[in-house]
């Protein structure tokens, strides 16, 4: 049994991209809230290392461009926007959304030079670049809200001293619930995954017989208590909480920052309902829902100010964790800064030992 527990961690060291300060997933990430950039307006963004502008143009449709005009390297962000397009300030070269240069005022035809361009899409009341050339998934979605209008609303941001990938796991480490948040109750999750790009892990279990909490709580629901979380790229979670009859959907959006830090953004999302009434139930539940991420946030705060995130030792109770480590190295690996796809070498996780071998034996 220990010889088989030191061949399974020694495998989790093994990963590449897990926790990895330079590397990340190629995916959808988020950038800046849309209501910072209104039509005609030009944000700089400096997004996983790479510095952009982001431009809302007379269409409405939120356009990310490299940061630097091709021709002396000024900053885009200096200039203005013109139709669609953005014009640098410098010497006033003009470039469409598609990044092409389209006009030079001392030229009678534009020199063929261009910015790099990057898809972006809306929602939940953020704009969101995809870091590759061409989106291979949709933007980040709760699963119960997949095919519904959502209303949205952005609660705080933050930054944690610990890589993106650690902070989502908190969200799946079983253990914790009990020994942090004092849940009466043993959380066992299943793994469903999506896509390449997004897997879920649902709890399964009813529980908590002794305690008078569950039992209050227990006509609430027909089957387990409701917790699930759906992860997509590795870092960005969204968490279904609550009672059968009204959940609630939390979205946690993080970005690597330089040194292996997390920037974070929390969204909170409900369902669209109709109507002056509806409008204001919304309201209530976006309220409740910014209550529930507070409640689960508190106790877990310290921890990712002083934690050195080392998994050396695990045990059955982390299956769920070493499944999302899995899951993060079977996708595509690139480089934090240049944007540049990275060899993905590494073997999953499970190259020495199969966790469920490893969790049938502990």
């Amino acid at each position: 049994m220990m010889n088989l527990n030191y061949k399974a961690s020694s495998s989790i060291h093994k990963s590449k991209t897990f926790n990895n300060p330079e590397r990340f997933i190629e995916g959808w990430y988020w950038a800046i809230p849309s209501r910072d950039i209104k039509v005609g307006e030009v944000k700089p963004v400096t997004l996983l290392g790479r510095d952009l502008v982001i431009y809302r143009g007379l269409d409405g449709k939120a356009i990310a461009l490299d940061a630097y005009c091709p021709h002396m390297g000024a900053h885009l962000a200096e200039g203005k926007v013109e139709g669609n397009g953005i014009r640098c300030f410098f010497h006033n070269w003009k470039y469409d959304a598609k990044g092409k240069c389209v006009d030079i005022p001392c030229m009678e035809k534009p020199l063929s030079a261009k910015v790099q361009s990057w898809p972006t899409g809306e929602k939940y009341g953020t704009i969101w670049v995809w870091t590759g050339e061409t989106p291979q998934q949709p933007l980040p979605f709760a699963p119960e809200l997949e095919d519904e209008e959502c209303e949205a609303a952005i609660a705080k941001s933050f930054v944690k001293n610990c890589h993106p990938n650690v902070v989502m796991i908190n969200a799946i480490d079983a253990q914790h619930f009990n020994t942090v948040h004092n849940l009466p109750l043993k959380i066992v999750f299943e793994k469903n995954e999506i896509n390449e790009n997004a897997i879920t892990f649902s709890n399964t279990t009813r529980g908590g017989e002794d305690s008078l909490f569950v039992k209050l709580i227990r006509p609430l629901y027909k089957k387990q208590v409701t917790y699930s979380m759906c992860y997509w790229y590795g870092s960005t979670g969204t968490v279904t909480v609550g009672p059968d009859f009204l959940h609630f959907y939390i979205m946690f959006a993080l970005r690597l920052l330089e040194g292996g830090k997390t920037e974070g953004q929390t969204l909170l999302i409900t369902k669209k309902r109709r109507g002056i009434l509806g409008w204001f139930f919304n309201r209530i539940v976006l309220w409740l829902t910014k209550m529930v991420g507070n409640y689960f946030a508190k106790g877990d705060t310290q921890v990712f100010k002083t934690i050195k995130f080392d998994f050396k030792t695990p045990t059955k109770e982390d299956k769920a964790i070493i499944q999302f480590i899995q899951h993060v190295e079977k996708q595509k690996a690139i480089a934090w800064g240049t944007w540049e796809t990275v060899e993905q070498v590494s073997q999953p996780v499970t190259a020495n030992a199969q966790p469920k071998d490893m969790l049938n034996v502990i």
